[in-house]
């Protein structure tokens, strides 16, 4: 007998399109930020970048707060719905805020105003409105099959919103005619799309009851345990050898994604031609949506998500090698093609990452009796925000170090052989990295070896 079905297609549907919401924030911002701060308000890229670095100190920890807060919240909503409702509203205003800083002031209160609306958007708004998001995987059903095509309906519309955003954006500002103005124009309808999308998605699912969600063969077996804080709670996590891991995958991941959108200095100063991001953008997302459509089937087929999972980064590797290959041969159309090799291999993990995510919060419960499915979630956040922040602040160091100037339309030497090491080397190392941390991540067996035990062992 199969597993009990929770979901229709239309939920499926609907809990993915909360992902343009997401990307309308991420992809918008870890894609242009820094050069419309360099290009068009003329701040320092190395200023920049430490200022991200610095906010990361003050927003490191809200990750698990408000995972914590997720696990203790009960509500009409549930217990994630009610953050990812409400928190998207304060994303909104401030992915609006910071692409809106004043073309008046003077440049130490134009860094204050980056800083701040940043460091909300990040720290606060984006984090309670994103592990509530991912969170939503294990509350709403307990079907593996069904978690694995969330993920795979999710991260298809991240890609295929990314992917617009990085495709029209350049044209969509110099369609308002350019300048600061147009970037504040092209946040706020971006803003107001990612809002009306967000709340669609929240009223799309329903979370189950608690007696539902977290009743157990087991159960009898492995009590719950008391209630914990949030000190318990990091422990936990820390505890969790799989949580370290995605956690760092996921920072690895997103370290990834920051080279990557430091693509938009290598189009315009190494291959003399921005538009030709776009084009980029679609080898790297059309790919990743294919490999996501058969994701769930090849789940299936391989008997789980562990060997899917570090095959398909074998060949991202593979993939990102060639890149640099066909890049000193001054071939973009193997450039290209390469590049899409790469992104399909990648693409399993993407879909299934959530599903490891609740296999992970098992494994918690079966070794501790506990249940932090939201704190466990905090992974998703402190990934984004970590790995997001951090590589975007690496990325501006290093063009601060090349000697970048915005200001020029020839950069010297020494910047064009930091934009090859940041665009071509770089995520050649980091993808080999995630293939051997993958290599590690097998809890599927683990979850399925210590219930066996449970099975067998004599009640007491």
């Amino acid at each position: 007998m199969g597993e009990k079905t929770y979901l229709k297609w239309y939920n499926k549907i609907g809990y993915g399109s909360g992902d343009i919401a997401g990307n309308v924030v991420y992809a918008f911002l870890s894609s242009f930020v820094m050069i419309y701060l360099t290009n068009t308000i003329g701040l320092s890229a190395g200023i920049v970048g430490t200022l991200i670095a610095v906010s990361k100190l003050f927003d490191g920890f809200t990750d698990i707060f408000f995972g914590s807060m997720i696990d203790r919240t009960h509500s009409k909503l549930g217990k994630a719905r009610p953050w990812m409702l409400y928190g998207y509203i304060g994303c909104a205003v401030t992915l609006a805020a910071i692409f809106a800083v004043p073309t008046s002031w003077g440049s130490t209160a134009q860094y204050i105003w980056f800083f701040i609306t940043y460091t909300l958007l990040n720290g606060v708004f984006y984090t309670a409105n994103n592990i509530a998001y991912s969170a939503l995987t294990s509350l709403v059903t307990k079907n593996s099959k069904e978690r694995v095509q969330m993920g795979s309906y999710r991260f298809i519309f991240a890609f295929s919103t990314s992917l617009f955003i990085q495709s029209v954006t350049i044209g969509f500002v110099a369609m308002c005619k350019g300048g600061a103005a147009a970037w504040r124009t092209v946040a706020i309808v971006y803003a107001v799309i990612g809002l009306i999308v967000n709340t669609i998605s929240v009223f799309s699912v329903k979370e189950l009851s608690e007696e539902e969600l977290y009743e157990k063969e087991w159960e009898e077996k492995k009590p719950e345990g008391e209630k914990f804080g949030l000190a318990e709670a990091f422990k936990l996590l820390i505890a969790n050898k799989f949580y370290l891991m995605i956690c760092g995958v996921y920072i690895l991941q997103q370290l990834y994604g920051a080279m990557i959108n430091a693509g938009i200095y290598y189009m315009t100063y190494v291959l003399k031609n921005e538009n030709l991001y776009g084009v980029f953008s679609w080898a790297i997302n059309i790919p990743l949506i294919i490999a996501l459509i058969f994701t769930p089937t090849l789940v299936g087929r391989w008997k789980g998500m562990y060997k899917l999972n570090l095959r398909g980064y074998m060949l991202a590797v593979v993939g990102r090698g060639l890149v640099v290959f066909a890049a000193y041969q001054g071939s973009v159309a193997l450039m290209l093609l390469f590049t899409a090799v790469a992104a399909l291999g990648q693409g399993p993990w993407q879909g299934d990452m959530n599903a490891v995510i609740a296999s992970c919060s098992e494994y918690t419960y079966l070794t501790k009796g506990k249940r932090v499915d939201g704190t466990m979630y905090s992974c998703t956040s402190l990934g984004v925000k970590v790995g997001g922040g951090i590589g975007t602040a690496i990325a501006g160091w290093m063009l601060e170090f090349s000697k970048f100037d915005g200001k020029l339309a020839v950069q010297p030497d020494s910047c064009i052989r930091m934009l090859h090491v940041m665009y071509l080397w770089l995520p050649l190392a980091i993808n080999l990295v995630i293939m051997l941390v993958l290599s590690r991540m097998n809890v599927e067996e683990t979850n399925a070896k210590i219930k066996a035990s449970l099975s067998s062992s004599p009640e007491v």
